[in-house]
Formats: structure tokens, sequence, C-alpha cells
């Protein structure tokens, strides 16, 4: 026998946001954990792992907007973003990893979106295949977003690449790794109560 979880609106609705703001604290716990890496303006934090975690438990709805909700606490001058990078509030948007923070609502909808098996009609692919290509479609995201924004201030492709891609590949393939269990057990569940 099939049991149905029925939840009231009003209980529902402080659910969602209160997952939406702990998104957003989970984003700007992640963002503390930081290593300055010689030679480049851009630290190797554990951000991208939570906004794509954010994305993929939410969904795609409630995930973005709680990216939202992060860049606009750290837009306003919150302690949420990377500590060692000296640009503060809105300025940081603007900086050598703002393209990276920018792309973070972007993300984690193509996360929340792509790891939904029951927003794909006919889709019959293993839930950690769909995943995987949710995770690194997210992934790719977040580094075009980056990599966009040091093009522009460096003035060169091959500089951004140097800077904000190359040095972080191997990282994403341990995120990878981490993320594609954890989302294909944990997903089904906490979606379920969202």
């Amino acid at each position: 026998m099939e049991r149905t979880l029925v939840i009231d609106h009003s209980t529902l609705i402080i659910r969602r946001a209160a997952a939406v703001v702990l998104g957003a604290l989970l984003v700007a716990a992640a963002a503390q954990v930081s290593v300055p890496l010689p030679g480049t303006p851009v630290p190797m934090t554990l951000q991208p792992l939570a906004v794509l975690l954010v994305g993929g438990l939410l969904g795609a709805p409630l995930g973005a907007l709680s990216m939202i909700l992060y860049l606009a606490m750290g837009a306003a001058g919150l302690p949420v973003f990377t500590p060692t990078v000296p640009l503060i509030g809105v300025a940081r948007l603007f900086g050598p990893t703002g393209g990276y923070l920018l792309a973070y609502p972007v993300a984690a909808w193509v996360v929340g979106r792509f790891s939904d098996p029951g927003r794909q009609p006919g889709v019959n692919k293993p839930a950690w295949a769909r995943v995987t290509v949710a995770v690194v479609a997210g992934l790719v995201l977040i580094h075009l977003g980056g990599l966009a924004q040091l093009a522009i201030l460096t003035g060169s492709l091959s500089a951004a690449a140097r800077f904000g891609t190359w040095p972080f590949l191997l990282g994403d393939l341990l995120k990878l790794a981490v993320l594609v269990p954890v989302l294909t057990k944990l997903t089904p569940t906490i979606r379920a109560r969202l």
C-alpha cells in the first residue's frame, strides 16, 4: 500500500522558506573554507559544491531562489563571500570572482531541473546518470560565468582560463564524485518534503 504525505499550504510555505534560507547559509559557510592558490586571484572554495548540492536537493526554483538570496546577502555587505578576496559587498560581483558568483543561481536551477525525474517525461536513465549530467552542467555553467568575468578583467580568454579554470579541474572531479551519490540518494527524500 502506498502512503501519501499530505502537508497543509502554510506549513509547506514555511518549509520552503526555511529551505531557501538554509541553502543560502550553507553556501555562505562553504565560502569560508577558502584556499588561496598561487598565481590566480581565484581561491579554491567549497562554494560550487554547496551551490550544486542546494540546487539538486531543493529543485530548480527553490535552489535558484536560495542562490539569489545568498548573492543579495553578500551584495548587502554581510560576510558571506569568501574572505580571501579583498572586495566587500556589491563590489565583489564586479571583481575576479564575480562571474562565478553570478552563475550560481543559474547553475543551481540547472542542477535542480535536470536531476528531477518527475519533470522529465519519458526519461528512463538511471538516477545516477541523470544526476551526473546535471552536476556536470552546473559545474560548466559556474566555470563559464567565471571565465567570462575573468576574460573581461584580463582582456584575454587564455589568461582567464589559466587563472580561473585549469587550476580547478581536479577539484571539480572530486566534487562530482561526492555530489552524484549524495544527490542520487537524498534528492527524492528531500524534495518529497518540499
